[in-house]
């Protein structure tokens, strides 16, 4: 059997109080994309949630405390297994609110959100290209569903803070958060110069200076009275005269 009439099974699961497009609705656009995009792939699933689910699972894996649209999980099978191409996650409350706003169906506003996972799943992304993900899935709207292609609910870019990371295996994730954190920690130690490391040098102890000599203290001697000197008065001469009295 060729890669282009193999089977290509669907697995469909909801856990969203909102009703979501199946396979009558979804199953002909999915084929389409599979032959197009993937043709070596046999499978696929299709999970829809509501927001605090959708909210959790994007915590979980994203580092993003929020709601989001659409997750996609490639699954990356090893040669020889069956192949998987991943799961999409879409949150209806959310294509819900966008269908409201763009004037669409839900279904219509669900179409979009799975051409963009489909394209995820096959190793596109649009934080690290120049537009060509964008570009590619506005060209699959008008070929697969003859329709103009809607503006997605959440912006497409990258997130403030977040980094590329290079994996072992040579493709590129975009880490947020303390992910992002380490890697910009990484990268600077990286650039840093080496510093070499130098023996110990023996660190002298300041001695005190030394007092220079000054003049030698005066040492208080023992006061000794000092001698009077006694002066004796000479007696003035006695006058001898002729008169007797």
């Amino acid at each position: 059997m060729s890669e282009d009439t193999r089977p290509f099974k669907i697995d469909w699961s909801s856990r969203s109080k909102l009703r979501g497009p199946g396979e009558r609705s979804l199953g002909d656009l999915l084929q389409k994309l599979r032959d197009q995009l993937a043709p070596q792939a046999e499978g696929i699933s299709i999970t829809y949630l509501d927001d605090r689910a959708m909210r959790k699972l994007n915590r979980e894996h994203r580092e993003v405390n929020q709601t989001t649209d659409i997750l996609s999980f490639p699954a990356n099978p090893e040669k020889g297994a069956f192949q998987h191409l991943g799961d999409l996650v879409i949150s209806l409350p959310v294509a819900e609110k966008m269908a409201k706003k763009l004037g669409v169906s839900r279904r219509r506003e669900v179409e979009t959100l799975v051409i963009h996972g489909f394209l995820h799943l096959c190793q596109h992304d649009h934080e690290v290209d120049n537009g060509e993900m964008m570009a590619l899935q506005a060209n699959l709207e008008r070929e697969l569903l003859e329709s103009e292609p809607l503006i997605m609910a959440v912006k497409r870019g990258r997130k403030p803070g977040s980094k590329v990371k290079r994996l072992k295996d040579g493709s590129r994730v975009v880490v947020t958060g303390r992910a992002a954190n380490a890697l910009v920690r990484k990268e600077a130690l990286k650039k840093a110069k080496p510093v070499k490391k130098a023996g110990k040098v023996p660190v002298k102890v300041a001695e005190k200076p030394k007092r220079a000599p000054g003049r030698p203290r005066k040492v208080a001697e023992a006061a000794v009275p000092t001698p009077r000197r006694t002066v004796r008065r000479k007696r003035a001469p006695r006058l001898r005269t002729g008169v007797l009295s």
